[in-house]
């Protein structure tokens, strides 16, 4: 139940001027919302113009025609009730399992932040509902399958007007599934009858797509801090060079991920013993997946805060249709085509698939004795024990997965509606598989983690006791055998993944440290020094 403390100061909606960092909030829950007042009379004015229209008989798309292919097709007044109703009945059409609560929250937010912008002519009531039901933990059962991102987000967001009108499915706090009618009535609410426009105005538009890409986009960034942090401790795993993070290399290239990227690794590095332990062991260049982390983790920044950019405009745009505006002009056009987010998603799908592709060579390196230094696959009685052999395994399958993943969505159409929606985003499908991507990169970067681990203690030369918890096999302050510290912010990181996982000294059971591992890598707090090169951090 992750409505079940909400706080309560509400987190205020001004359309228009959302930031990620805020969106963040509503996807992590626990967090109530409300509408800028401001906005209020922008939305009465759009619904006024909609109903001057009607009144007048004037003929306006979307207002008193049919929809799609049907756009030729006029409504008589007494039937545009009946209309809208239609209209979301017909496009549930919807499959697959439900959207996680996070996203949902995610998408009742960006429609009423979408519809508030006063361009789509509907009741302040209706964006109150929506509201209302996110703040009383309510989320309506939108299927995860069937929209190809073109004119809007047609079948998942029909499934959210379903609730409106008392039909569907609500998933409550307490995990039980009811009707809209029922839901609608815990929040002291009538099922609507829609009036012209509205139904058309909370099936077109973006906002499942972008609730899915900024899902992605904030799994994205967890484990991309993850992997800094799992490559500093690769880093000192096998005693590399600091050269290459060397700021003036970085501000001589001068693209800004990778600039940030060294400054975040030398940050975290700062007040090592083992980094001038062996200023002076001879070793020249290390492998590229620990040499050039500034330039491919900062290559995967840069695409992140690009994406960031896209899709925080995108959360506050109106992107249904036709668009109302205050000169009374009611103007078609095509702002529900989601291909700003179909290549967001796949951008930060490109990300994802390198976070994890350089994370597994680092730890291939971690397991190949001849470059690290270190006990073959990490363990001693090598050939009786197999360490981290299968662990690596399992990272490069996943890696691989990725790959297949990441290729880009946004390059397939299919044609629609007969031919009139004839080019598509698939902006749903792009952002939808980000999901997947993140935790199999999360297992990845998960396991070099646990691996680096392995590795800095088995180089200060001590023997952990086989324990069958997560407990801390070095004392706090000091080392036994003479080893050395490292930082005290990967010193305390180290302490973190003891708390998780066991020094590996035989051969156990390893799928739960590779869990717990998962779950190190999905977090979201960070140092400062990662957290604050975030695109949605604020």
């Amino acid at each position: 139940m992750d409505n079940a403390s909400l706080s309560t100061a509400p987190l205020l909606l001004t359309p228009g001027e959302v930031e990620l960092a805020a969106l963040r909030r509503v996807h992590a829950g626990g967090v109530q919302l409300a509408l800028d007042p401001a906005a209020r009379a922008g939305l009465l004015a759009a619904q006024a113009t909609v109903r001057k229209i009607v009144d007048a008989g004037e003929v306006v798309y979307g207002i008193n025609t049919g929809f799609g292919k049907l756009a030729q097709t006029i409504i008589p007044h007494g039937r545009l009730a009946e209309l809208q109703r239609n209209l979301v009945l017909s496009h549930s059409a919807g499959t697959g399992a439900a959207l996680p609560g996070g996203v949902v929250r995610l998408v009742l937010a960006t429609k009423a932040v979408s519809l508030a912008r006063g361009h789509s002519g509907i009741a302040p009531e209706i964006v109150d509902a929506l509201l209302a039901l996110h703040n009383a933990g309510l989320l309506p059962r939108i299927p995860s399958k069937g929209s190809v991102g073109a004119s809007g987000d047609l079948a998942p967001l029909a499934h959210l007007a379903c609730v409106l009108i008392g039909e569907g499915e609500v998933t409550t706090p307490e995990g039980a599934v009811i009707g809209g009618a029922e839901a609608l009535s815990r929040i002291g609410l009538e099922p609507f009858v829609l009036g012209p426009k509205e139904g058309l105005a909370l099936l077109n538009g973006t906002q499942v797509s972008t609730a899915l890409a900024l899902a992605g986009l904030f799994g994205a960034e967890d484990v991309f801090a993850a992997g800094l942090m799992a490559g500093a401790l690769s880093l000192e795993a096998i005693q590399g060079s600091i050269k290459p993070f060397d700021a003036r290399i970085h501000a001589a290239r001068g693209q800004p991920g990778q600039i940030a990227v060294a400054a975040a690794v030398r940050t975290l590095l700062e007040g090592s013993e083992i980094v001038p332990s062996h200023a002076d062991c001879g070793r020249v260049q290390d492998p590229y997946s620990v040499r050039c982390v500034p330039q491919v983790m900062g290559a995967c920044l840069d695409s992140l805060a690009h994406a960031a950019r896209v899709l925080r405009i995108e959360a506050n745009a109106a992107s249904d249709n036709p668009l109302v505006f205050d000169n009374g002009d009611v103007i078609s056009g095509g702002n529900f085509h989601a291909e700003p987010v179909a290549f967001a998603a796949d951008i930060i799908a490109l990300a994802v698939a390198e976070i994890g592709a350089i994370s597994e060579r680092r730890m291939a390196l971690l397991l190949d004795s001849g470059l690290s230094g270190l006990p073959a696959f990490l363990v001693r009685d090598g050939g009786v024990n197999s360490g981290f052999m299968i662990a690596q395994v399992t990272a490069a399958s996943l890696a691989s997965e990725n790959k297949s993943l990441a290729h880009p969505a946004s390059v397939d159409s299919l044609p629609t509606s007969a031919n009139q929606e004839d080019h598509v985003s698939m902006a749903t499908f792009a952002a939808r598989r980000l999901a997947e991507m993140v935790q199999n990169t999360a297992v990845v970067v998960g396991i070099e983690a646990m691996a680096a681990a392995q590795g800095i203690e088995l180089k200060r030369g001590s023997m952990a006791p086989t324990l069958g918890t997560g407990v801390s096999s070095l004392p706090p302050e000091g080392r036994p055998g003479g080893g050395l510290n490292s930082s005290p912010l990967l010193e305390a990181e180290f302490a973190a993944i003891r708390q998780r996982v066991a020094f590996i000294d035989q051969d156990r059971f390893i799928a739960p440290d590779i869990e717990a591992m998962r779950q190190w890598a999905c977090r979201s707090e960070w140092p400062a020094a990662l957290l604050d090169i975030l695109p949605s951090r604020p």
